[in-house]
């Protein structure tokens, strides 16, 4: 006879630990894709920001362009780019929940 305290619970768990980090790691992937818009100066700056929180397209209305005041359009730009990545940030972290059942895991 083995003694084996608790082996086979240990061996679920390792399993299950496996399959969600393979979960983790497919939603990744698949959030790398995902693109969330958002806008500043009703609609005068448009963004698209991924899943990464990285910025793909950046659409300027030639209306809000005023060389008199490029200070404005800078806030504008800086507020519409913002508001992408925090609603992709949410996006990111309401997938991850659902994967991870709300346990914060470091570095996701």
């Amino acid at each position: 006879m083995k003694f084996n305290p608790g082996g086979g619970s240990m061996n679920k768990m390792i399993k299950q630990a496996k399959q969600v980090q393979e979960q983790i790691v497919k939603m990744q992937e698949e959030l790398k894709e995902r693109e969330i818009e958002a806008s500043a100066g009703g609609g005068a700056i448009t963004v698209k920001v991924n899943g990464k929180q990285i910025l793909t397209a950046i659409k300027i209305k030639p209306e809000a362009i005023d060389p008199d005041d490029i200070e404005m359009l800078e806030d504008l730009v800086m507020a519409a780019v913002n508001e992408g990545i925090r609603i992709s940030q949410d996006m990111v972290s309401t997938e991850m929940a659902k994967i991870t059942g709300g346990f914060n895991i470091p570095g996701l």
